[in-house]
């Protein structure tokens, strides 16, 4: 064991990738929803380079048996991490085959039940590791082509990548079988089941385009899927290469780690964006849509190398989707959606000092100095000769992995700009170049405008009066509108007044917006003006609009309650929630349903609900002082819950509680009706 241990020490720092290249996976697994586990068989084919004696396969907390490489049983070891074939191989063509089981702590996730009928399991590769659930390889550099047999409870529909061959039924079980042509890193290894209803789009060339609903939000379909199909066709004609892969789906999923997640020919993404038409004017899905389809070219044909040229994946797939959103909005809403950008990143760089090309960078550097850095790039080269480049890139690149220097090899082929001075401003340097950044805005009628306001933020009134008054009553694009708005904030009411009026009869539901934002103490003689916001087609607007009249007009809280009374909002219930609370909190009010309403605003706390949905309850909850032994034992919950946002949530508000001593008590009298996870959680707090 001595020589093992000393041998697998030096082989951490080996290179794998060099000595040996995995092709093809076949995976044929189960999946276990009361135990949470996950099992099946796996054949790895691949081809030893160079003569190796060890071979590794990540393996997170998994156990093994049968193994056998070409169809005779060798040595193995696992470590917790990896799973370890030790044997002389020599160069050729392999096969590895064995059984493993896993019980994963992240990456495979299972949400609701089935009891409740909305039982989900999916899987978020990037950042957490395939290797939790799917014997895999965490180095982004080994790409393979992936066929999964996945087994479920046929009531069910189960998504993987690639294109579905078939489907077999087993008993209670069906087993889909799904089939990948090229390779690609394990990262973007996917599946995800639920019920679903499928509705199925083509683009102009051909690709199927499948997008996933639930059942329940079938009237939501279009709103949410609303441009997809332009999305699509748009970037394939822009990026000239045609989508690499055979077909494309997108499946909102509930709890999901974030907005989206590009898995290769399948895109997950948050139930938050499944809107209805009044939604969709708030929180469209339209962007992320773009942005996870854009990565199926810049991430998922070509990859990045290591974390420092991640730019080359976010800062294109943010680029493209902004260009894609162009065709659909126009130059006004591309420009705009550039300057509230560059006044994050200028502000962003007064403390962060990680330039673009460093794997530490933030996402904010990934994301929009990279698509910053690409549009000054293409503004530079032209736009024909920054298309060639693209193009090139990703042919020449396709299914490989890719450093900076090769897309600028390209640019070089094209072009004579000078990319090291480029690669310093943009690339190596944490500071953000207004001066270039607004010399390309300007190009924009409408941002030229945005820049003169920005001139008056310092101005009095009076001086800027005769400039806003014309502005607002033009048809300059509305961002021109919202940033007027925004500069009145601190200004006396009677000074303002007349301005704030023209922005609410411009009738426009952003400008409006701005309005019920940043006039947050209502005078009297406003009143009947603000009230008007309460009809707006957007949901937060109707959200800011009846909180502000609630607590500016006690005596009319339950006019504005009754005239409110049936409202919803979002999928995540945000009306509805923000309703009972003030409801509840309004002493006069509809006495006789008071404890229902309780009742009713405590169960959007509980883990029937998704966690953006449970969160906004409890900060009600918390913020009216409505608790008891249920709230408590919700909020504790919420530490355990797989979304570190919510869980920090719980975390810091029980932490608040226990500074009283009857709070106190009250999270000691429920511990012991807590299950395992919980009870450590609130335990390692009251300890604190």
């Amino acid at each position: 064991m001595k020589y093992l241990f000393l041998f697998l020490s030096a082989f951490t720092f080996a290179q794998q990738t060099k000595s040996v290249d995995f092709k093809t996976a076949n995976g044929s697994i189960s999946i276990n929803s009361d135990n949470k586990s996950v099992s099946g068989t796996v054949t790895y084919i691949f081809e030893v380079l160079k003569p190796i004696d060890t071979i590794k396969i990540d393996a997170q907390n998994m156990t093994f048996k049968e193994l056998e490489l070409n169809s005779k049983k060798i040595l193995f070891e696992t470590n917790g991490k990896e799973l370890l074939l030790i044997y002389p191989f020599q160069k050729g063509k392999n096969s590895v085959h064995f059984l493993y089981e896993a019980q994963p702590k992240q990456t495979l996730y299972f949400v609701g039940s089935e009891d409740a009928d909305n039982l989900q399991i999916w899987t978020q590769g990037q950042g957490k590791y395939t290797s939790h659930w799917f014997p895999s390889f965490d180095d982004v550099n080994e790409k393979v082509i992936f066929n999964m047999n996945i087994a479920f409870d046929s009531k069910y529909q189960v998504i993987s990548n690639g294109v579905l061959k078939s489907t077999e039924k087993d008993k209670n079980k069906t087993h889909w079988k799904y089939q990948m042509e090229k390779p690609m890193s394990s990262y973007l290894l996917m599946l995800a089941i639920g019920k679903y209803e499928k509705s199925t789009l083509k683009s102009k060339s051909g690709i199927p385009l499948e997008l996933y609903l639930d059942p329940k939000d079938g009237s939501r379909q279009e709103p949410t899927y609303r441009y997809s199909k332009e999305i699509f066709d748009y970037l394939e004609k822009e990026i000239g290469v045609k989508y690499p892969w055979k077909i494309y789906r997108q499946i909102p999923v509930s709890e999901f780690l974030y907005a989206g997640m590009e898995n290769t020919s399948s895109t997950l993404f948050a139930t938050r964006y499944v809107v209805d038409s009044i939604g969709f004017e708030d929180r469209s899905y339209t962007n992320v849509n773009a942005h996870e389809l854009a990565h199926q070219w810049f991430g998922d044909l070509v990859t990045a190398q290591n974390g420092r040229d991640h730019w080359l994946q976010e800062g294109f797939a943010t680029y493209y989707a902004l260009l894609a959103e162009r065709a659909i909005y126009g130059d006004d809403y591309f420009y705009s959606k550039l300057y509230e950008s560059s006044l994050q990143l200028k502000q962003a760089s007064k403390t962060d000092s990680i330039p673009v090309l460093n794997a530490k960078a933030s996402s904010l550097s990934f994301y929009q100095k990279g698509a910053w850095a690409l549009h000054v790039l293409r503004e530079g080269i032209g736009e024909e000769a920054f298309r060639k480049a693209v193009k090139n890139y990703l042919l020449k690149y396709s299914y490989q992995n890719v450093t900076t220097q090769n897309f600028f090899d390209e640019i070089k082929k094209v072009s004579s700009y000078d990319l090291i001075n480029f690669s310093k401003v943009w690339l190596e340097s944490s500071d953000f170049n207004s001066n270039i950044a607004n010399e390309l805005l300007a190009k924009n009628n409408a941002m030229k405008i945005v820049l003169e306001v920005n001139k008056f933020r310092n101005k009095p009134i009076a001086e800027k009066y005769d400039f806003f008054e014309k502005t607002l009553k033009s048809d300059v694009y509305q961002s021109v509108k919202e940033a007027i708005v925004g500069q009145l904030f601190r200004e006396k009411f009677d000074d303002k007044k007349q301005l704030l009026l023209l922005a609410l009869h411009t009738q426009n539901i952003q400008v409006r917006q701005a309005v019920a934002s940043t006039l947050q103490k209502i005078p009297e003689e406003f009143r009947t003006d603000y009230e008007t916001l309460l009809d707006d087609k957007s949901y937060q607007t109707q959200e800011m609009a009846l909180f502000n009249l609630w607590n500016n007009f006690p005596g009319k809280r339950a006019e504005y309650l009754t005239e409110t009374k049936n409202w919803i909002g979002f999928n995540d219930f945000n009306l509805r929630i923000l309703w009972l609370s003030l409801a509840v909190s309004t002493p006069e009010y509809n006495t006789a349903e008071k404890e229902k309403y309780i009742t009713e605003l405590i169960d959007y706390s509980s883990v029937k609900y998704e966690a953006i949905t449970r969160q906004n309850a409890l900060e009600y909850l918390l913020n009216f002082k409505i608790i008891n032994d249920t709230v408590l034992k919700n909020l504790v919950n919420a530490t355990t819950h797989h979304m570190w946002q919510f869980s920090k949530f719980g975390r810091d508000n029980i932490r608040i509680l226990l500074k009283n001593q009857e709070s106190r008590n009250a999270f000691q009298s429920i511990l012991p009706n807590l299950n395992e996870k919980e009870q450590f959680q609130l335990n390692r707090l009251l300890k604190e």
